[in-house]
């Protein structure tokens, strides 16, 4: 039976309905066409910006659009309202050939100053400003560090073309005989913010108008409440003389099923999906943190599927868990964020010393401690690597985009069963909550994952150390089966037969073993590729989710003639066995990374005769294009 995992509460569609769509969007005569477009809707935290982002993204990956988002939010639960540090944002940016969700808006919609505020630096000069002119009250301003009324004249923004659209107002005129009350109808504004773009950019109402079907089924009001502003806010723009319809290019996609997806389901489809090849149930124990809560959120509605899911009480309680169920027989996973990672560090050296297969899914944000629960960064790569006592190593891998988690979660998941140890699962804020279109696949296409399972042998002892010859894996026995009955603790083990063994010489032998064990990672590991020619001016290398960034300035250069190449790394330990051959063909090398440099310290550490150049930001904001070209560009010209 082929499974697909899709969400009932989504609208999915089949490459041969998107033509009946497509034809809906070509009505308007007046449309001008472009390549790509960037729409970044802000509000506060209450006004529903990740909704609206995410719907009109939804929409543009139905119609056949590449798709990148950045949905940008306070790390408090409510913020301050009017303020700029309770600006919500969410950006979209869609057309043909989409690997980033855009360094700056084409479109920004602006619920209140705050969000203008926050937001007029990251709206290109020229574009279109659409404002709430019932939010700017004089005391609204205030709150959003104004010093005037003239918010336009204030932040320079005569370069832009402003639309002072009366949203609060006209949504209330939209449903004033619908029978709700007004905290309810003021709850649907962002609707009408949402079809002014559906109109400025050609897009159908229809996939919206369902989702609110599914959505507020048990509440009619509320569903024709939302179509009637979502249709007025469409109306309204049709008849705005500012406002320019521009219909938008689509992306060359394969037939299939498709489903717009961020990073963290995408990370819990691939666990799903391991399970299923290894033919073992799964078992997630984790404790919520922000940014990877929604894995364990997604892996709890598939019990179906065989998934079982703990909310532990912490998580030294959620490793421990899964440690547990790994243990007897289960795929085990846990979720959590640099911090929980912390924290999860002894339990960890358990797992590698009892030589257990378990995912442990890192969703980095910026730090340290508490930090940026809501940010990206790039930073507990070192913590990953070698952030345990003792000599400890795992396998770290790391995705680079949000529709990819989904193969860097099955990957993970094969190598931990396949070579009986822990995995960490490197993601970040910025691919946990973005979202591309990613083609669903039936399970069945994935490759088979081997089990290294013990057997009882009444010809021989069973021994829980004893190692494959090539691969140093030792066998798994799953409890309760006779004769295998084994004995498992954090203390050292002597080799093959597992009783505690304080002996220097064979500590020393163990060390290595459980080293060696995960340098033949790489064997099954892919070559590392460069996109470009290898013997370049410029190798740029990158790792994990600056993938879209590197890539988008790496090709804009080759554009230009110039010789740069790309090669990005999501094979972190070990590293793929081609890399120093691809480190020394290039002229000069540079490093881009959210952090201080630890990918680059990293390589040096391995090949510590090429230098290496950096650039780094630690903001919480993942790179724009133009910064990264900028800089390779200023590398290039230095002799």
């Amino acid at each position: 039976m082929k499974r697909y995992l899709l969400d009932e509460n989504k609208i999915h569609i089949t490459f041969a309905s998107i033509k009946k769509l497509i034809e809906m969007t070509k009505n308007n005569d007046k449309a001008i066409e472009l390549k790509q477009v960037v729409i970044r809707f802000s509000g506060d935290s209450g006004d529903g910006m990740q909704l609206t982002g995410t719907l009109f993204s939804d929409t543009a990956a139905l119609l056949g659009s590449g798709v990148g988002t950045f949905p940008d939010y306070p790390a408090e639960i409510r913020a301050p309202q009017g303020t700029v540090g309770g600006v919500s944002g969410f950006q979209v940016h869609f057309g043909h050939n989409i690997n980033t969700p855009g360094d700056y808006a084409d479109v920004l919609v602006a619920m209140n100053p705050a969000a203008l505020k926050a937001n007029a630096k990251w709206t290109k000069r020229g574009g279109t400003i659409i404002l709430d002119r019932d939010a700017f009250s004089e005391k609204n301003l205030v709150k959003a560090g104004y010093k005037t009324n003239d918010p336009v004249v204030e932040d320079k923004l005569d370069g832009f073309n402003i639309i002072w659209t009366p949203i609060t107002d006209m949504t209330q005129e939209a449903l004033k005989d619908s029978g709700l009350d007004n905290k309810i109808i003021l709850r649907s504004k962002n609707m009408f913010a949402l079809g002014i773009c559906f109109y400025l950019f050609n897009q159908p109402l229809d996939i919206t108008e369902a989702f609110f079907e599914k959505k507020f089924k048990k509440v009619p009001k509320v569903v024709e409440a939302n179509k009637m502003v979502l249709k007025a806010g469409y109306n309204y723009g049709y008849n705005v003389q500012e406002l320019t319809p521009y219909t938008v290019a689509a992306d060359e996609i394969e037939k299939g099923v498709y489903r717009n997806i961020n990073g963290n389901t995408a990370t819990a489809w691939g666990c799903i999906a391991a399970a299923e090849r290894a033919k073992l149930p799964l078992f997630c124990g984790s404790y919520p943190i922000t940014p990877a809560t929604d894995i364990l959120q997604e892996l709890s509605r598939h019990k179906s599927l065989n998934v079982k899911t703990f909310q532990a009480e912490d998580e030294i309680g959620g490793i421990t868990s899964a440690i547990g169920a790994s243990f007897a027989g289960n795929f085990a996973v846990t979720t959590t964020s640099g911090p929980g990672l912390a924290l999860k560090t002894e339990a960890i050296g358990l797992a590698i010393i009892t030589e257990l297969p378990l995912v442990i899914v890192n969703v980095q944000r910026g730090g340290p401690s508490t930090g940026l629960p809501t940010k990206t960064e790039q930073s507990d790569l070192m913590q990953a690597v070698q952030g345990r006592n003792g000599e400890a190593p795992l396998p770290v891998i790391a995705a680079s985009t949000p529709a990819n988690c989904y193969d860097y979660a099955f990957v993970a998941g094969k190598i931990a069963l396949e070579h009986m140890t822990p995995v960490i699962l490197l993601t970040d804020g910025f691919l946990a909550n973005g979202s591309q279109p990613m083609k669903v696949n039936p399970v069945e296409s994935l490759p088979e994952i081997n089990v290294p399972l013990a057997t009882f042998d009444a010809n021989k002892p069973y021994l829980p150390y004893e190692r494959n010859a090539e691969t140093l894996v030792r066998k798994w026995a799953i409890p309760g089966i006779p004769g295998l009955e084994h004995r498992l603790g954090g203390l050292e083990k002597m080799d093959k037969t597992g009783t505690v063994s304080y002996v220097p010489e064979n500590h020393q032998l163990m060390t290595d073993y459980r080293e060696r064990k995960i340098e033949l990672v790489a064997n099954d590991i892919p070559d590392q590729k460069v996109l470009g020619e290898p013997d370049a001016d410029l190798l740029v290398i990158g790792w994990g989710g600056t993938y879209g960034h590197l890539l988008t300035a790496v090709q804009n250069m080759q554009e230009e003639g110039k010789k740069v190449s790309l090669t990005h790394f999501n094979y972190i330990k070990p590293l793929p066995k081609n890399t120093e051959s691809i480190l020394r063909r290039a002229k000069k090398v540079v490093v881009a990374e959210l952090n201080n440099g630890q990918f680059a310290n990293y390589l040096r550490q391995n090949f510590n005769s090429i230098q290496f150049n950096q650039y780094n930001k630690v903001m919480g904001l993942p790179f724009t294009v133009q910064e990264l070209t900028n800089h390779f560009n200023k590398l290039m010209e230095e002799k």
